[in-house]
Order: structure tokens, then C-alpha cells, then sequence
């Protein structure tokens, strides 16, 4: 007999392919990870932190939250730092609903939010997506009812790319004033569309952002929510005081005070990378959708087979390789 609640032991754990994959024998495209390492200067402030030994210190998070809301262009109480962009995802669901209540999640799209809608037992309603007229916005309307406690918007969507205009969300959140809009801006980089100035005036709107994509610094863990100040102050009643390690500030705090190593990686990525593929999958009459976002959802006659072929090409480490 388990001690745990039954809907638990009968879930599945949240288990991305990690097994072979090894940054320094293959160029990793397949999380939508940055493919070039971080800033000089992010390494460096790491580096200076361990030499000072304060490894041993419990974390001072400093004026990190009013860097983080400058760069958004929000107020510090509007915004919250997490252990990575899931666990503000994870606070906000577990925070907003109770068993039994509704979850609208439009799929397919990023596992993490069923992953915690379920932990906490709701019934998940999920329109769907299609290439032809992306965001299912009428779906999602007309699937809202009384016990409609929350809808997640990725925005753009893992895995397709497809981007949400501003006017849907905010008139989803009108439409659903008594649920949680948790809006995914995990890639706001790649788009710079965002809903997180809308805050204050719609109070179930919740954002979740993270340093984890475009900033290339996904194995630190930093990610943040903005909300309406009394959201915040009821999520931090949730949160840990020390979820959120040291490292991660420091890294993070370089990364904001030289920004333009980010920028240009983007710029890179939008105007020249991503066409290229575009370009190559047009030619070969690949079909794929079209994405906004650093990555491609596509649909190859044999999958199975170019993911081995793409598996077992090395490449080389040196500089030439950028």
C-alpha cells in the first residue's frame, strides 16, 4: 500500500531523452538549446565567485529582482525568481487548482504543464493545434465553463512554433477571469511578444520566463514569473527562501549587464540560421510548420531513421565549428 495519493503512483515520471547526449561529441539541436557557449563574461563571473569561496554561504540574491524586472520592463514586485521556468510553472498550478478542477491545455505542446496539472489531479481539456490556423482560440473559448481553474498559452508553442497574438490572450483572460492564465514565454527572446505589461490590469494573468533557452543557461536553473504584486506575494508564500542557488544569480547577473552577446546570437539564429533550414526543407519538399522560435517541427518520411543518421555524425570541436 503506498503512501502516497493513488493518482500518483499511477503517473508516469516526466523523463526527457537524455541518454546519449554529449555536447562535446554531437551538436545538440534536439531541446532547443542554445549551440554556442554562454558570454566571456558570464564564465568569468562564475569563475571570480568560486575563487572568492562562498560555496559554503547560504544564497544573497542581492538586486537580481530589479535587474530581472528592468530588463522586462515591469515593477521588482511584480516579479519572482524560480528554480528554473518548471518550477514557477509547478508553483502556479499547484498554487491555483485542486483535484478535480479543469485544466485547458491546447497541445501538443511542452510536457511539463500536463506533467503538473496531473500531479495535482485535474482534468486536462486539450484543443488542438493545426498548421492551417494555428492557436485553437475558439476551442479554447468555448471549452471554458465554472470549473475552469486553469489555461496555459505557450507563446510560441513547443513544439511547432506557433506564435499567439497578444489580443487572444488577453481575451482569453477576460473570458476566464476566475482561472489562472499561465502565458510560456520561455522564447520571448526569439519573438519580443509579450503580455507581461498587461499584469496589472488583468489579475489572472501569470508569465513564466526563463535564462534557460536563448541565454544558454539552462543548467543553472534560473527562471522567473511576472505576475500582479499580490500574486507574487502569494506564490513566494510557496516558495522556498534558498530554491534558487547562488550560481545561478551570479551567471545571471553577467549574462543582463552584457546583453549583447544574446542579442546577436539571435539575430543570428532568425535572420540567418533558421531560413537556411527553411530554405533546405523547402527545396527537398520536407514538410514542416512554420515557427517564429529557434526551432523547426518537422515531418520526415522516415523519422527513425534520420534521427540514427543524425545521431551517429560527429563533429568537430574546434572554432571552425561555431
Amino acid at each position: 500500500m503506498s503512501v502516497f495519493k493513488s493518482h500518483i503512483s499511477q503517473m508516469g515520471a516526466y523523463k526527457p531523452p537524455l541518454e546519449g547526449r554529449d555536447n562535446h561529441q554531437h551538436l545538440l539541436l534536439d531541446f532547443n538549446e542554445r549551440v554556442l557557449p554562454v558570454s566571456p563574461a558570464v564564465k568569468q563571473a562564475l569563475i571570480d565567485f568560486i575563487n572568492d569561496d562562498q560555496l559554503q554561504v547560504y544564497p544573497a540574491y542581492g538586486d537580481i529582482i530589479h535587474k530581472i524586472a528592468d530588463y522586462c520592463g515591469v515593477k521588482p514586485d511584480q516579479v519572482m525568481t524560480t528554480n528554473g521556468s518548471d518550477q514557477g510553472i509547478d508553483l502556479i498550478i499547484r498554487s491555483a487548482c485542486r483535484e478535480g478542477d479543469e485544466a485547458i491545455i491546447p497541445g501538443p505542446t511542452f510536457a511539463m504543464y500536463h506533467q503538473c496539472a496531473k500531479i495535482e489531479n485535474l482534468n486536462i481539456i486539450e484543443p488542438a493545434y493545426s498548421r492551417e490556423n494555428g492557436f485553437p482560440k475558439q476551442a479554447v473559448m468555448d471549452a471554458i465553463t465554472d470549473k475552469t481553474r486553469l489555461i496555459v498559452i505557450a507563446n510560441p508553442n513547443n513544439p511547432c512554433g506557433t506564435p499567439i497574438a497578444r489580443n487572444d490572450i488577453l481575451d482569453i483572460a477576460k473570458a476566464a477571469p476566475e482561472a489562472a492564465i499561465l502565458v510560456d514565454e520561455c522564447y520571448f527572446e526569439y519573438t519580443r511578444q509579450t503580455v507581461c505589461d498587461a499584469v496589472e490590469q488583468y489579475p489572472n494573468l501569470l508569465v513564466t520566463r526563463t535564462f534557460s533557452k536563448t541565454w544558454g543557461l539552462p543548467s543553472v536553473r534560473l527562471g522567473y514569473i511576472i505576475s500582479g504584486k499580490d500574486n507574487i506575494n502569494a506564490l513566494l508564500n510557496v516558495r522556498g527562501p534558498y530554491d534558487v542557488n547562488q550560481l545561478a544569480v551570479v551567471a545571471i547577473d553577467a549574462a543582463l549587464a552584457n546583453p549583447e552577446y544574446t542579442q546577436e546570437y539571435v539575430k543570428e539564429v532568425i535572420e540567418v540560421s533558421k531560413p537556411m533550414i527553411e530554405a533546405f526543407l523547402d527545396k527537398q519538399k520536407i514538410e514542416y510548420w512554420p515557427s517564429v522560435a529557434n526551432y523547426v517541427w518537422v515531418f520526415f518520411k522516415q523519422p527513425s531513421l534520420v534521427e540514427q543518421k543524425l545521431k551517429r555524425s560527429e563533429y568537430s570541436c574546434s572554432s571552425q565549428n561555431g
